[in-house]
Parts: structure tokens; C-alpha cells; sequence
């Protein structure tokens, strides 16, 4: 990974470019399965301390557990597949390349690959950050290029993870299980 640009200019903020494969990635449990990148976080500078950035490829027929943050605000740009979103348990809409979905605290949301033989990929932003903590936490480490692993359970103390960082109580009745 490049390390940040060096400035003597401290005016100037910092910047940071990550090339492709570049990124700590995580592959991730059922019911998503696919994997994450972390693109840009406070694991890349300690001065990122407003939002982290990264990717999620979801696996055909798979989804995004119904969830909400605690005092995080989304923002999700889709750029490869199709599926849909749903908020709040009741409100569905179709995503695909070009979608952008918002999503500020509280509000519920799940998303889900509909096609069953192509992923769904989306870019994510989250202010403030934290949610690479929890990819990391139930994920396994990832390496581009290798070959899909055999799908895996999400680990058992996964609520307690989910509560350590980024993630409200689950809801009671949840749009999937």
C-alpha cells in the first residue's frame, strides 16, 4: 500500500491512493459470504478519523443481514449486479449499477444479491468509521486472487462483536435471518 503523501505544507490535508488488490480484505461468513475491502480507514493513517471506505461483494442468492448503526450515517454506491435494498423492514427497492442508497442511525436496512449467478458489488463510506473492526471480528483474512472459500458460520459471539462496534441491537423481527 502507498503510504500517505508527505507534505511540508501543514496547511494542506493528507491524501492517500490504494491500488487494486491493495486493501485489507476479509472474507465474509454466511448469509453474505463474498468478501470486504477496507480501502480507507484509521488502519491506513491515524489522521482518518471521520469515516472509513471500502467495498463488499455479496455472492449470488446471498444478503446483508437486517441491521442498523448506533450513530452512523451510510452511504452506498453500487456498481456491478442487481438486487435490492429494504428500510426499516418495509420499504423495497431494486438496486443495481448506478443506485446510491443513504442511511443515517437507526434506520434499519439489508441488502440482498437477487441474481443467482452473478455478485453484488458496492462501494461503502461510514461516518464515523468503524465498521472495518467489525468485518474484521467475523471474517477470515483474505488474500486477492485465491479461491473462494467453502461457506463458513458467522462466529458465535457475533452479537458481541456487533456491539463492540458499529451496530445497534438487532431487530426483533428481521426482514432475513
Amino acid at each position: 500500500m502507498d503510504m500517505p503523501i508527505k507534505d511540508t505544507d501543514e496547511k494542506k490535508g493528507f491524501a492517500i491512493v490504494v491500488q487494486p488488490d491493495e486493501a485489507q480484505s476479509w472474507w465474509q461468513p454466511v448469509p453474505a459470504n463474498g468478501f470486504t475491502e477496507v480501502r480507507v480507514s484509521k488502519r491506513n493513517d491515524p489522521r482518518v478519523t471521520r469515516f472509513s471506505h471500502g467495498t463488499q461483494t455479496i455472492a449470488p442468492g446471498c444478503y446483508v443481514r437486517d441491521h442498523s448503526h448506533v450513530s452512523n450515517e451510510e452511504i452506498l454506491f453500487f456498481y456491478e449486479g442487481e438486487g435490492k435494498v429494504v428500510i426499516d423492514g418495509k420499504d423495497e427497492y431494486k438496486v443495481g449499477v448506478g443506485t446510491t442508497v443513504f442511511v443515517g442511525p437507526y434506520r434499519r436496512h439489508t441488502f440482498i444479491n437477487t441474481s443467482q449467478d452473478k455478485p453484488l458489488k458496492f462501494s461503502w463510506v461510514l461516518m464515523p468509521g468503524g465498521l472495518e473492526d467489525f468485518f474484521e471480528g467475523i471474517g477470515r483474512p483474505r488474500v486477492p486472487g485465491t479461491a473462494d472459500p467453502e461457506p463458513f458460520a458467522r462466529p458465535e459471539n457475533v452479537l458481541e462483536i456487533e456491539k463492540k462496534t458499529v451496530f445497534a441491537k438487532p431487530p426483533e423481527k428481521p426482514v432475513n435471518t
